[in-house]
């Protein structure tokens, strides 16, 4: 089921939610949007109510544009395994823990917030925008010890993404060693495809589902299930069982999926 990029609420709030100052009007360097953030949800997120809640234990996916010069403010979480994709531009995060990172494309930033833990995520570039994928797990267990990591986005990365999955994150109590783990059966993979590239079949077993986004390019889906086309900022449930087979168009693609358990979490406005 494809899950069309008109279909997700956009969320434009205003500066001083965040702690930022005023949007400095049109022409600004460096600028890529009137506001200083535009953020699409594909669940149900701060100010918005109106689709789903979640999608089995993946229960925030924000696809976040930030402008120069701007970003979110300390502020605190709680019992959510946090996973954050830098598509461009560096983020710099801070938090409680005494961590403090700048991370660029490629890169995966992963915190337990488990009993509390507090963090800012900024855009310091003064003339780049920035735009990554946020995603909240539910874990398993609750009141876990805070904890930060992080997977740096550099040319082994990139080789191991390219024109094939790269298996990301995966549980902490399972047999697969990732660069990321967390506290959940969840796994995540992502491939960046050449221009005209296919993908390697992706098995979704019996018992599991995943929910895919093109994150950029185009894509072609060859899979019972799904079939047709998806363009950036569109996503898809899968249900298992099913071969994901993909392939780019002349852009490329760059493509995310979370697999996990199996639920009965679907949109009924598709």
């Amino acid at each position: 089921r494809v899950v069309p990029h008109e279909r997700l609420f956009v969320s434009e709030p205003p500066p001083q939610w965040f702690g930022n100052g005023p949007n400095p009007g049109k022409g600004a360097e460096g600028w890529t949007n009137d506001n200083w953030l535009k953020s699409r949800f594909h669940f149900n997120f701060a100010e918005y109510s109106g689709g789903p809640a979640q999608f089995g234990c993946l229960r925030v996916m924000n696809d976040d544009l930030v402008q120069p010069d701007r970003g979110f403010g300390k502020h605190p979480h709680k019992d959510m395994e946090i996973i954050t994709f830098v598509v461009q531009g560096e983020l710099t995060h801070q938090d409680s823990l005494g961590t403090k990172e700048t991370l660029g494309r490629g890169s995966i930033q992963f915190m337990t917030a488990g009993r509390g833990v507090q963090h800012s995520e900024c855009n310091l570039s003064k003339n780049h925008d920035l735009r990554f994928i946020q995603c909240w797990v539910t874990p398993r267990t609750l009141h876990l010890p805070p904890n930060y990591g992080s997977m740096v986005g550099d040319e082994l990365a990139a080789a191991t993404r390219r024109d094939k999955w790269a298996h990301v994150v995966s549980d902490v109590m399972g047999k697969t060693s990732t660069p990321v783990q967390i506290n959940q059966d969840c796994n995540v993979f992502v491939t960046e495809l050449s221009p005209g590239a296919q993908a390697p079949p992706l098995e979704i077993a019996s018992g599991r589902q995943g929910y895919l986004l093109c994150v950029e390019g185009w894509l072609k889906a060859m899979s019972a299930g799904i079939t047709g086309e998806l363009r950036r900022h569109d996503a898809a449930e899968l249900k298992g069982p099913m071969t994901l087979g993909l392939a780019s168009g002349k852009e490329g693609a760059l493509v995310l999926v979370f697999e996990m358990a199996e639920s009965r979490d679907a949109r009924r406005d598709i």
